[in-house]
C-alpha cells in the first residue's frame, strides 16, 4: 500500500500530532497548558514547538518580561492545511485497512460517533486553552 497524499513525516510522531491536534482546536495557546495538556516536561515540548515553527507550522509569540514572560503558541494557516491533510491520509489508511473496508456501513457510523464525540472535546479544549491565557 502506498502512502496516501497529504501524509506528513513531521506531523506523525505522536508527541507533535498531539501538539498540533490540541492546537487545531483553538487560536492561541499558553506554553504551561500545552505543556500540562500532554504532560510533557518544559524541554521536551520546547523542542517539539521548535521543530513545527522551524517547518512554518507554528507562531511563538514571547510576551512580556521577567517572571510574567509568557509564551502563546498558534497554528499557521499551513500548519492548519498540513494537519488536515494529514488526518484525512490517516482515515485513508484505515478505512482501507482489511476487515475496516469489508465493515463499512459500522465504520461510517462509529465514524459519525467519532466525529461527534470529537467536536464536543474540541470544544471543551478551546474553554481550557482560552481559559489558560
Amino acid at each position: 500500500m502506498s502512502t496516501p497524499s497529504g501524509f506528513d513525516e513531521l506531523i506523525h510522531p505522536s508527541t507533535r500530532l498531539s501538539v498540533v491536534a490540541l492546537l487545531a482546536a483553538t487560536e492561541w495557546a499558553d506554553f504551561p497548558f500545552i505543556r500540562d495538556s500532554l504532560s510533557l516536561s518544559d524541554s521536551a515540548l520546547s523542542k517539539q514547538l521548535h521543530t513545527l515553527e522551524e517547518a512554518g507550522y507554528l507562531e511563538i509569540r514571547k510576551e512580556g518580561g521577567g517572571r510574567k514572560r509568557r509564551t502563546k503558541v498558534r497554528l499557521t494557516s499551513r500548519g492548519r492545511t498540513a494537519f488536515e491533510g494529514h488526518v484525512a491520509a490517516l482515515r485513508a489508511i484505515v478505512e482501507g485497512a482489511g476487515p475496516a473496508a469489508v465493515a463499512a456501513p459500522a465504520a461510517e457510523s462509529a465514524a459519525a460517533a467519532e466525529s461527534a464525540a470529537a467536536a464536543s472535546g474540541t470544544g471543551q479544549q478551546q474553554q481550557r486553552a482560552e481559559a489558560g491565557r
